[in-house]
């Protein structure tokens, strides 16, 4: 894993970072595959947790909105494929999660951050979220994100794009 202090930093106005990730119920998705469409790319710290769940849940009751704005949504977390398959099943989620245990991915969207808990330090998952053009260029970027109205914010972003 490279240091997240020296990973470049993206702006809106980038081309995303293109990647191909193990994903839930088997095989892989590169974000080049969906070129011409609007990505909405959420890294979330881990799979079944409060927050995770809720917002997983809340862009599965939007999905119908994204869906007609042309766009796919897609979470991205260190979890397996197995654990997403569990995820998804035990709360019917409707969106499509990644498995990018290596962080790779995380690091490239800078997602990847030094955390504090209880004044322990340690790595990991910044909540996050990329709305990525169907240029494939980063049209917004929320970062440390606070779960409740999120999806209602990116649908909102993304109507103002399509």
């Amino acid at each position: 894993m490279t240091d997240p202090a020296t990973a470049p930093e993206i702006s809106v106005g980038d081309p995303a970072p293109d990647f191909s990730l193990p994903r839930d119920g088997g095989g892989a998705l590169s974000l080049s595959e969906l070129k011409g469409k609007p990505v909405v790319l959420y890294f979330y710290p881990r799979d079944d947790t409060p927050g995770c769940t809720t917002e997983a849940l809340d862009f599965t009751a939007l999905g119908a909105e994204f869906a007609a704005a042309g766009a796919v949504v897609l979470g991205v977390s260190k979890d397996t494929p197995a654990s997403h398959d569990k995820f998804k099943a035990k709360h019917d989620l409707g969106v499509t999660l990644l498995s990018d245990e290596d962080c790779a991915v995380c690091q490239a969207y800078g997602a990847w951050v030094e955390k504090s808990m209880y004044g322990k330090k340690y790595m990991g998952i910044d909540r996050s979220t990329f709305l990525i053009g169907a240029d494939g260029r980063l049209v917004r970027i929320w970062r440390k994100v606070k779960v409740k109205g999120h999806a209602d914010d990116v649908l909102a972003a993304l109507r103002e794009i399509a």
